[in-house]
C-alpha cells in the first residue's frame, strides 16, 4: 500500500469543510477538520499533517492578522492560507510568515489539487533532503569519533569532548606534545561542524618565514612588494565560512600576533598593499605544543591573544602516558595503508616490541616506524625478523626490574624493596596485557582506579 498524505482542513463553515473534504478525499488524500486554531492544535497532536490548509477569519477573532502570526506554528508543513480577501498586502504577508501559498474563495476544485499536489511534493522532497543530511551527518559523526583513535580514558574523553563542542561556534585550542594527533582532533571539530562543507585550512605557524606569514594570511596586492606581479588570495579569505587551523600558534611572531587578535576582534583585515577592507566569517581551531601560559607571562605571547584563541582547551597527552591504545592505532595504520581486507597484521612479538618500546615522537613516530617495518616485509605478517633489520639495537626487552627474589636484600629498608616490587609487578602486567590496564588491574588483584594512581605516584612509563 503506498504513502496516503495526510491535510488538516482549519475553517469555520461546516459546508466547505465537508465539500473541500470530499473533493480532497477523491483525490486520495487522509483528511482531518478543525474549527479554530486551538482545535487545530490539538488534532496536530494525534494526526500528524503532511500539510494544513488554514482559513483566515478564524474564531474567535475573526481577524486575518491573528491568524497569520499563528502560521510559524503551524510552518514544520506547508500551510496553505485559504480566504474569501484576496488583498494582496495579506497574500503578501502570509508568505511572509511562512505559507506556502495564497489562495481565494471560491474554489477552484482542479486548482485546489494542483496546489495541494505541489506543495505534498516539495514537503516529501524536504523531507528525503533532510533525512539524507541526517544520515551523512550520522556517518561524519561516526567517522569523526573514530579518527581520535583508542581504548584509553584520555581518547574517550577528547571523542566525547569533540562531539560536543564541534556543533558550536566556539573557539577550541588544542595542546600536548608533538606528534599526538592535534590536527586530527581539529579536523574532526571542523567535519561535523556546521561549516563542514567549506573549507579546512591548515597554516603552521612556525613553518612560514616571518616576513612571509602576514601575505600568507592576508593575500596581497599586485605592485604590494618586489615580486608581487599579480593579486594573491590569501589563507584567510580562502577559509572564509569555514575553519581556520593555527598549528603551533605559539610560534607566530609578535607583531604577527597583532594583527591576528584584530581579525578575531573585528572579522575584518587588509590584504597587504591594499586599501579595502575586506570582512570574514571564520571558526579558529589553534594547536601548540608550548606552555602558552609561561610565554604570556615571558612576554612572548600577547596575554590578550592567548584568551581570544583559548575558548575550550583538549589536552593530548604523550603516547607513554595511554600505551593500551598502542595495539588499536597499529591496527588502523595497517588498514589505511593495505586496506581492511588485504591489511598486513603482527605476530605476538612483533606487537609485543611496539607495545613496549618508548616512543618520544608519540604517534606520529610509530606510524612512521610502522610504516617501515611494513615497506620491507616479505610477507604480510610482520615478524621480529623484519624488525631486527631496521631497529637492530631496539630488541631488548625492557628490564622492569631485579629479575628474581634472588636480588632483593636486606640492605635495603622494606619500604623502598615493597616499593621496587610494586613496579616490577606493574610493569611485567601490563607488558602482558599490552598495555591495556584494565587488564592488568584485573591481574593484579586491583582496581583500574589503584592501578592509575600507582602508575603516577611511581611514574612508570
Amino acid at each position: 500500500m503506498g504513502f496516503v498524505a495526510k491535510i488538516l482542513l482549519v475553517d469555520d463553515e461546516p459546508a466547505f469543510c465537508q465539500l473541500a473534504q470530499i473533493w480532497l478525499e477523491k483525490s486520495g488524500y487522509q483528511v482531518q477538520t478543525a474549527a479554530d486554531l486551538e482545535s487545530a492544535k490539538t488534532c496536530l497532536m494525534r494526526f500528524d499533517a503532511d500539510l494544513v490548509l488554514l482559513d483566515l477569519a478564524m474564531p474567535p477573532h475573526f481577524d486575518p492578522h491573528h491568524t497569520l502570526a499563528a502560521i510559524p506554528d503551524l510552518a514544520s508543513r506547508p500551510v496553505i492560507v485559504i480566504t474569501g480577501n484576496a488583498e494582496r498586502d495579506l497574500a503578501l504577508k502570509a508568505i511572509a510568515n511562512g505559507a506556502w501559498d495564497f489562495i481565494a474563495k471560491p474554489l477552484d476544485p482542479d486548482m485546489l489539487a494542483v496546489v495541494v499536489k505541489r506543495a505534498l511534493t516539495k514537503h516529501a522532497l524536504d523531507k528525503e533532503v533532510h533525512t539524507l543530511k541526517q544520515l551523512k551527518l550520522n556517518e561524519k559523526s561516526q567517522c569523526a569519533a573514530e579518527s581520535y583513535i583508542g581504548i584509553s580514558s584520555t581518547a574517550i574523553n577528547i571523542r566525547a569532548l569533540i562531539e560536543r563542542i564541534a556543533p558550536t561556534e566556539v573557539r577550541v585550542l588544542v595542546t600536548g606534545p608533538s606528534g599526538t594527533g592535534k590536527e586530527v582532533i581539529s579536523r574532526a571539530i571542523h567535519d561535523l561542524s556546521l561549516r563542514s562543507d567549506k573549507a579546512f585550512i591548515s597554516v603552521h605557524c612556525g613553518a612560514i618565514p616571518a616576513d612571509l606569514l602576514e601575505s600568507e594570511l592576508f593575500g596581497y596586492h599586485k605592485g604590494a612588494f618586489t615580486g608581487a606581479d599579480k593579486d594573491k588570495v590569501g589563507l584567510l579569505s580562502l577559509a572564509d565560512g569555514g575553519t581556520l587551523f593555527l598549528d603551533e600558534i605559539g610560534e607566530m611572531p609578535a607583531p604577527m600576533q597583532i594583527k591576528l587578535l584584530r581579525v578575531l576582534q573585528e572579522g575584518t583585515f587588509f590584504p597587504v598593499g591594499g586599501r579595502v577592507q575586506q570582512s570574514i566569517d571564520i571558526r579558529v581551531v589553534s594547536a601548540t605544543n608550548a606552555d602558552l601560559m609561561e610565554r604570556v607571562k615571558s612576554g612572548e605571547f600577547r596575554e590578550d591573544l592567548y584568551y581570544r584563541i583559548k575558548g575550550i582547551t583538549l589536552e593530548t597527552h604523550s603516547l607513554d602516558q595511554h600505551r593500551e591504545d598502542i595495539p588499536l592505532l597499529i591496527q588502523a595504520f595497517l588498514i589505511q595503508k593495505t586496506g581492511a581486507n588485504t591489511g598486513s597484521s603482527l605476530s605476538t612479538k612483533a606487537l609485543q616490541w611496539f607495545v613496549n618500546q618508548t616512543w618520544p615522537g608519540n604517534v606520529r613516530e610509530l606510524k612512521n616506524a610502522l610504516e617501515s617495518v611494513s615497506a620491507i616485509a616479505q610477507n604480510r605478517d610482520i615478524s621480529m625478523d623484519d624488525i631486527v633489520l631496521l631497529f637492530p639495537t631496539g630488541l631488548e626487552q625492557v628490564q622492569v626490574m631485579p629479575a628474581t627474589a634472588n636480588q632483593l636484600t636486606l640492605n635495603t629498608g622494606l619500604d623502598e624493596q615493597v616499593k621496587q616490587l610494586e613496579i616490577y609487578l606493574i610493569k611485567l602486567a601490563l607488558q602482558e596485557s599490552l598495555g591495556n590496564r584494565s587488564q592488568a588491574s584485573r591481574q593484579l588483584g586491583i582496581s583500574r582506579q589503584g592501578l592509575l594512581k600507582k602508575i603516577e605516584r611511581y611514574q612508570i612509563a
